[in-house]
């Protein structure tokens, strides 16, 4: 019997049978046309499963014109959330009031520029960390609790701060490379689940030869 089911809305059991439900899998819960979201990413979050893509991007409207992509396997922790790119204020002028907010036939800055925002495969979020627009994290890469994320994180790199700057690399640029290549997050269950010995254990020649 596989370890994950990636339709699961509640994916954690606890020892005695009780169903934990402040986690989610957010492709399960999450029906947004500005949210992409992979496989198995999780967020943990006390309240209404429905509610996560509010409480996860509280400002990523429906007629926005940035996206959320978050990858497979995604680790975010209680309190963390995505200040996306609509949050910005007009900064061209005397005045950062959004007045064209107000009105719909006046609704939305055109002129200013949007980004998407990019999680990888394999992120961990820390507790109550922020990640700001336009912001690309990449896979494998670790954010600190309480971070505030205001530039790109390489792959496989570990971030601490506020503004949050790299600590240091989980390992050398020729192994980051060999585990980009790797990809296992593509791999099918069945074989993540084969070769979880290696991948816990941080076994790269045996992931190699799967």
């Amino acid at each position: 019997m596989p370890l994950l089911d990636a339709n699961a809305t509640h994916p954690i059991t606890l020892p005695d049978g009780t169903v934990y439900r402040d986690t989610v899998y957010l492709k399960a819960v999450v029906d947004h046309p500005r949210m992409e979201i992979g496989d198995y990413s999780y967020f943990t979050h006390s309240g209404k499963p429905e509610d996560r893509a509010q409480v996860l991007a509280p400002y990523l409207g429906h007629a926005c014109r940035e996206r959320l992509v978050i990858g497979k396997f995604v680790q975010i922790a209680r309190g963390s959330y995505f200040i996306t790119s609509s949050a910005n204020h007009p900064m061209a002028g005397f005045t950062t009031y959004p007045f064209r907010i107000f009105k719909p036939e006046t609704f939305g800055y055109k002129d200013l520029p949007v980004k998407d925002t990019v999680v990888g495969h394999d992120v961990w979020i820390g507790h109550g960390a922020t990640i700001m627009p336009g912001v690309h994290i990449g896979s494998g890469a670790i954010v600190a609790a309480a971070s505030v994320v205001v530039r790109d994180v390489p792959p496989y790199a570990i971030v601490g701060g506020n503004p949050a700057g790299i600590i240091r690399m989980r390992y050398s640029i020729e192994t980051i490379n060999e585990l980009l290549d790797i990809a296992w997050w593509d791999w099918p269950l069945d074989k993540i689940e084969a070769n979880l010995g290696a991948l816990e254990s941080g076994d790269l020649e045996a992931l190699k030869m799967a």
